[in-house]
């Protein structure tokens, strides 16, 4: 009997490659305009081997960026020569894509907060002894990259000769689901961590990392970051 595996599709939580880009050169507090393209091209791997590790598929785009970092690194190696009128730097193929990727996120973000100005508020569940957000305490939108930094840091401490095994007949992300439902409908909110029991296995965490991924999807929950304290909300809606 063939074997199911749970996947979760990139393209499906509005994440592309240039999000990813703008992640790790927001991560290590990088200029656009002198771009370390050896780290960058490097982390950039490293995140989609994570994401293959966990099943998640990712559009063609995250490949064509993954080939394109490489190319350029391949010719910032090169020896420059004399008789080549070519003094551009290879990495302004990124960079002039990048800059306008920000004018139009910048733009669309304007717009949205516009729209979106409740998102500030939230209320205590009827009868509930929620943790609320002191309004002092300012808070940002967390985005995927940001998520996988943070599951990253759990998987961290799990032992590392722990399988990860996700198929159908031993794991059911729909039921993991159906758990983290129950924990919002009895506190309204739970932070990240919290989520992650200190005696799950590899398989465990993995599972609720996509149980996670697919109710972000499904708009089912909204998570944010304290600024002050770095720590993950998640809201159920």
């Amino acid at each position: 009997m063939e074997e199911k595996i749970y996947k979760v599709h990139l393209e499906d939580i509005f994440e592309g490659p240039m999000d990813l880009l703008l992640h790790l050169i927001k991560k290590y507090e990088i200029d656009i305009y002198d771009i370390p393209i050896a780290l960058i091209t490097e982390q950039y791997l490293e995140y989609m081997e994570l994401l293959k590790s966990m099943n998640i598929d990712f559009a063609g785009d995250f490949i064509l960026m993954a080939s394109t970092l490489t190319q350029i690194k391949s010719r910032m190696l090169l020896p420059a020569h004399d008789e080549e009128n070519d003094d551009e730097d290879p990495r302004l193929e990124i960079v002039k894509p990048l800059e306008e990727y920000l004018r139009m996120k910048s733009v669309a973000e304007q717009l949205a907060e516009r729209n979106l100005l409740w998102e500030d508020t939230f209320i205590r569940n009827s009868g509930q002894e929620d943790h609320l957000i002191n309004q002092e305490d300012e808070i940002i939108k967390v985005g995927l990259f940001e998520l996988i930094d943070a599951f990253q840091k759990i998987l961290k401490t799990i032992s590392p000769d722990s399988r990860v095994d996700i198929t159908a007949d031993s794991i059911s992300v729909k039921d993991r689901i159906a758990q983290i439902v129950d924990v919002f409908e009895a506190r309204g909110s739970i932070t990240f961590d919290e989520l992650f029991s200190k005696n799950s296995d590899k398989s465990e965490v993995v599972v609720t990392f996509l149980a996670i991924l697919e109710m972000v999807k499904l708009g089912l929950v909204r998570i944010v970051q304290h600024v002050r304290s770095g720590v993950i909300r998640l809201f159920y809606l």
